[in-house]
């Protein structure tokens, strides 16, 4: 295959613009609103919590009360069954992405688990439409499929950078890829939000099938645009069990690597800390910013606008950056700056305080991501495995992530502020730094004996 393919570049990049929707959509903007104000609802009625007019009236919640629901005939607080479905999906990530990405190295079909990823991610967002917490259990189940769906597809689709574009170009095209992933999943953000507040809130349910249908649609560019079994792979009987030996082989080799080992140590805790404030945000603004009163779901809308905007820009100038002066020290200029932003966070109260934090956050956010990945396919050795290599960097973050999320509802419970959670969250940073100092030059083979 050709690399620096135009055509084929255009559809990779084509994958970002439709799959980002998720993770802004579902992930952290209208999705996270609709999941607390319907169980809110649902447990305000519970109890009783009416107005004049008879009507559930769900500011009679009182400040630190509990929100339950019934899962399963048990109850638990909203919150806490929300964040463990997550985190149970993230689990079964990092199960998957290295077992199945030894069988699509071995098969030549990334491709195929690419699309089959993305049809059970866009078709759960879908199935949100259906959303009753009254059969609450179907409906964290489309939440559980959703993440599942969209975080597996990224091994795949990842893997094929190395094998579309030249190293020199992998910073510039990872970088136009969370570009138009930022810009895209913006465009559609504003078609919900016009939708909902244009006609009413009862079509918010509606945003979730335009996810659905935006993601399959855009993705049938890169369908078309990418090639299928790049190595012409021609795999024989009993082919996953020799995708898991595949696995153990590429394994075996990364072992054998310094640089890329070191790095991806780095990537763990830098990572880690990126994913944190970016699934917690929302939570910390919520529950420490001083908004007017009913102004602060539309205070959190234009934070995260802001965040999108910027993060476009930030994946941009941290590219050119790359170009002068490289990736590891890209990195480490972010990765300080990250330190900043979390100390900063301890003290901030008001809303225009808030505003210049996401901006700082969506700079840095697009950058750190889009050069991350650029560095770590820079840094493979000549192979085919592609996809077993990727599942490390995908394991690796998807361990951090539930791993930092752990570590920042444990602050706040052992210190009874959320505050510090942010500010203990560069710890995370701090150690990513240190790791990358250490992250050589060039690839040192580690001699076994």
């Amino acid at each position: 295959m050709e690399k620096g393919n135009k055509k084929i570049i255009r559809g990779w990049v084509a994958y970002d613009w439709a799959n980002s929707v998720y993770n802004l959509v579902i992930s952290s903007a209208i999705f996270p609103i609709f999941y607390d104000t319907a169980t809110k609802k649902s447990y305000a009625n519970s109890k009783g919590y009416l107005d004049v007019e008879g009507k559930v009236d769900i500011d009679q919640i009182k400040e630190g009360e509990t929100v339950l629901v019934n899962f399963f005939g048990s109850e638990l607080s909203s919150t806490v069954l929300y964040s463990f479905v997550l985190s149970a999906s993230f689990l079964v990530v990092s199960f998957l992405s290295p077992l199945l990405s030894g069988v699509a190295d071995y098969t030549g079909s990334k491709k195929k688990f690419l699309k089959f990823f993305c049809y059970l991610g866009s078709l759960s967002c879908m199935s949100l439409f259906i959303f009753d917490v009254d059969r609450l259990e179907w409906g964290m189940l489309s939440v559980f499929l959703a993440s599942i769906g969209y975080w597996n597809s990224l091994v795949f689709y990842n893997a094929f950078l190395p094998e579309i574009a030249d190293v020199k170009d992998h910073d510039r095209i990872s970088a136009k890829g969370f570009m138009m992933g930022y810009i895209g999943s913006m465009i559609l953000l504003i078609i919900c939000l016009a939708i909902i507040m244009g006609i009413g809130k009862e079509y918010t349910k509606f945003s979730f099938i335009l996810v659905g249908l935006w993601w399959i649609g855009f993705s049938q560019i890169t369908y078309r645009a990418l090639p299928n079994n790049v190595y012409n792979k021609k795999p024989g009987k009993g082919y996953i069990w020799k995708g898991f030996r595949e696995l153990q082989l590429v394994f075996k080799e990364f072992k054998q690597t310094k640089r890329l080992k070191r790095y991806l140590y780095a990537f763990f805790f830098f990572n880690t800390g990126v994913q944190t404030v970016m699934l917690m945000a929302t939570i910390f603004a919520n529950k420490e910013i001083e908004w007017p009163k009913g102004n602060g779901t539309s205070g959190l809308i234009v934070a995260i606008l802001l965040i999108q905007i910027l993060g476009a820009v930030g994946a941009f100038l941290m590219s050119r950056l790359s170009n002068r002066i490289g990736n590891i020290r890209t990195l480490f200029v972010s990765v300080t700056i990250w330190i900043g932003i979390c100390l900063f966070a301890f003290f901030i109260k008001t809303p225009v305080e808030f505003y210049i934090l996401a901006s700082c956050v969506g700079l840095v956010m697009g950058g750190v991501q889009a050069i991350a990945r650029s560095t770590y396919s820079k840094f493979l050795p000549e192979t085919t495995d592609h996809a077993s290599y990727f599942s490390f960097y995908d394991v690796t973050e998807k361990i951090g992530i539930v791993l930092g999320t752990l570590f920042f509802g444990l602050m706040e419970f052992w210190t009874g502020s959320i505050r510090y959670s942010v500010a203990a969250v560069a710890f995370f940073f701090i150690f990513g730094l240190l790791f990358l100092l250490f992250v050589p030059k060039e690839e040192v083979k580690i001699e076994t004996h």
